[in-house]
């Protein structure tokens, strides 16, 4: 997930998250209850930004992904990409979790506990799109949060930034066939030109112009670059607040039939997290990493790309579906989940480093 997040190198530290990062959860319960008031009380204004679409594009919400992602992307330098080969071990643990366990085992756990376990609590006729919506939201790792958590953890900057890099350059390829794979195995009909038209729109595109952007900042100096992203951060985390508002706006008369299946798609999000950053923790140990390196390894999958995932959602499946639903969940659950992963890293320090 993106937030306002600072990926420059220097020094580790553990400086406190911002108000924003550290009441995440705080921000996106306000929203629900405004958008579903909102949505309650102007029915036809809601349907009117509904209607709004182009090739199943919804124009509102596109636009305000571009200015939540776009900043995001801006902030990213894809010249530490070759900085990888310095703790190839480490790279190779976080792209074995991030591509090859972690949309597979949430799969998995959409399943059990969608399907099976909570299957007779949930409306029948969204089970599909709960599932698509977790799938979607798995298959794209942590982009900026995860320089946050690393921080927290005292990781390792350089290795952040070229992890969270190489990620992003993968996404561009991997995000729609992981997503095409496992919608088909789950017997889920995907169009894909959607989901490829989605991938243009929300990665190929915003890295571009936040490539682009970057490179006309840096040129004016590191100092320029970091007072413009200063600048942008805040209308990326205000068009993050709108859109949380219109998707609550259009979910409300689902979650107000059916308040606590808030709380049971947050279990199978709750157990991958916990899952994966065990996973990348531990075999960055096995391996021999150092623990600097391990902690944002492990982190960088724990966490989500959760914009991305809303976006292809939406574009999928519409505002009202059950997979915009349970992408967002992801983001109310964050902070306080990442924050446990984070506090069991720094305490497993000691043993860490005796096998390491």
């Amino acid at each position: 997930m993106s937030t306002h997040a600072d990926t420059a190198p220097g020094k580790p530290s553990t400086s406190q998250m911002s108000v924003f990062e550290r009441y995440l959860t705080v921000w996106v319960f306000l929203c629900i209850v405004t958008g579903i008031a909102l949505g309650q009380t102007l029915p036809a204004l809601f349907q009117f930004f509904g209607r709004l679409e182009i090739a199943r594009v919804n124009i509102p919400v596109g636009l305000l992904i571009w200015v939540m992602i776009i900043p995001m992307l801006v902030r990213i330098d894809f010249g530490a990409l070759h900085q990888v080969r310095s703790h190839w071990k480490g790279i190779g643990v976080t792209l074995f979790v991030n591509w090859a366990v972690k949309p597979f085992s949430m799969a998995l756990l959409a399943w059990i506990f969608v399907r099976q376990v909570f299957a007779p609590y949930l409306p029948a006729g969204e089970l599909d799109s709960y599932v698509a919506g977790l799938i979607l939201l798995a298959a794209a790792p942590c982009t900026a949060m995860v320089f946050v958590w690393s921080r927290l953890t005292g990781g390792d900057p350089y290795f952040t930034l070229s992890q969270v890099a190489l990620n992003d350059a993968i996404m561009i390829f991997a995000f729609a066939p992981i997503v095409g794979l496992l919608l088909g195995i789950s017997s889920i009909t995907v169009p894909w030109d959607t989901l490829f038209t989605s991938v243009v729109l929300y990665i190929v595109v915003p890295v571009i112009i936040a490539q682009a952007w970057r490179k006309s900042l840096l040129a004016k100096g590191e100092a320029h670059l970091q007072a413009a992203l200063a600048r942008i951060g805040p209308f990326s985390i205000a068009a993050l607040l709108v859109t949380l508002v219109l998707l609550f706006a259009f979910q409300g008369e689902a979650i107000l039939r059916q308040p606590l299946v808030i709380a049971m798609l947050a279990v199978p999000i709750t157990i991958q997290v916990f899952f994966n950053s065990a996973l990348a923790y531990w075999l960055n140990r096995a391996v021999g990493e150092k623990h600097s390196i391990a902690c944002p390894s492990a982190l960088i999958g724990a966490s989500n790309f959760f914009e991305l995932a809303v976006a292809a959602a939406i574009s999928l499946f519409g505002f009202q579906s059950g997979a915009a639903l349970a992408t967002v969940v992801g983001v109310l659950i964050e902070v306080p989940v990442m924050l446990a992963v984070v506090k069991i890293v720094n305490s497993t320090r000691g043993w860490y480093a005796r096998g390491a």
